[in-house]
C-alpha cells in the first residue's frame, strides 16, 4: 500500500538532509530491484498506492486482482513520485505519467494493464495460480541465460539512438550483441541446452 504512514509522519519532522539520506536509501532499493539479474515477479492485490506502483515497475513482471486499484496519490499530499519516478515512467511511458501523477487519480487494473504497468490481470481466486504458472515456465529456462537475457533489454535500452540512426556497430552493441550470443553458445549450459533439445529431453536445470 506504498509508505508507511508513521514513517511519512516521522519524516515530516524531520530535517532537509534527514529526509535525503532518507530518500536515497529507497532510490537504492528500487534501483537495486529494478537491476537484480534475477527475474522478479509482483504479485498485486488491494490497493497499490504510492511507493508501490514504483515497486511494481521494478519487476520484470507483473499480475493483478481485477479487484486492484492504482494510484501515484503524491501529489494530494503536497509532494511528488520523485524516487520511483524514473522507473514508472520508463514502465508506463511519459505521456501516461504526466496525467497519472498530475492528477493523482486512482485506476484500476484493467487500466494498469492497457498503461503497461501490469502483464496481467485476473480473479482474485486466480491470481496465485497465474503466478505459479509463469514461476513455472522461468524455472525452466537456463539460470545464466536468463540473467544475461535481462542484461540484453538493459544494454538495448542504452543504446536505442544508435539503433534509430542505424549505427549500432559505432555503438558497440552490435558487436556486445554478437560477443554474447557466442558466449551462450559455448558456455556449458548453452552446450546442455543446444544438447537437450536435439536429444528431446529435458536440460539438467529443469
Amino acid at each position: 500500500a506504498g509508505a508507511d504512514l508513521a514513517w511519512m509522519k516521522r519524516m515530516a519532522g524531520m530535517s532537509y538532509e534527514e529526509n535525503q539520506a532518507d530518500a536515497r536509501q529507497l532510490a537504492r532499493l528500487m534501483l537495486e530491484l529494478n537491476t537484480l539479474p534475477i527475474p522478479t515477479i509482483a504479485r498485486v492485490q488491494g490497493a497499490a498506492y504510492g511507493g508501490a506502483i514504483g515497486l511494481i515497475a521494478c519487476c520484470d513482471m507483473a499480475f493483478a486482482s481485477d479487484n486492484a486499484k492504482f494510484c501515484l496519490s503524491e501529489v494530494k499530499l503536497g509532494l511528488a513520485p520523485a524516487t520511483i519516478g524514473p522507473f514508472v515512467v520508463d514502465a508506463m511511458g511519459a505521456r501516461r505519467c504526466r496525467k497519472l501523477f498530475l492528477t493523482g487519480e486512482v485506476f484500476t487494473a484493467t487500466q494498469a494493464y492497457d498503461f503497461d504497468l501490469i502483464h496481467e490481470v485476473v480473479a482474485l481466486e486466480e491470481l496465485d495460480d497465474a503466478v505459479a504458472a509463469t514461476t513455472k515456465a522461468i524455472l525452466k529456462t537456463g539460470p545464466c541465460a536468463s540473467k544475461a537475457a535481462k542484461q540484453l533489454i538493459f544494454d538495448i535500452q542504452a543504446n536505442v539512438g544508435a539503433i534509430q540512426d542505424k549505427d549500432m556497430q559505432k555503438s558497440g552493441l552490435q558487436e556486445k550483441t554478437s560477443q554474447l550470443i557466442s558466449k551462450l553458445r559455448v558456455s556449458e549450459e548453452g552446450q546442455e541446452g543446444l544438447g537437450a533439445f536435439f536429444d528431446k529431453r529435458s536440460p539438467s536445470w529443469v
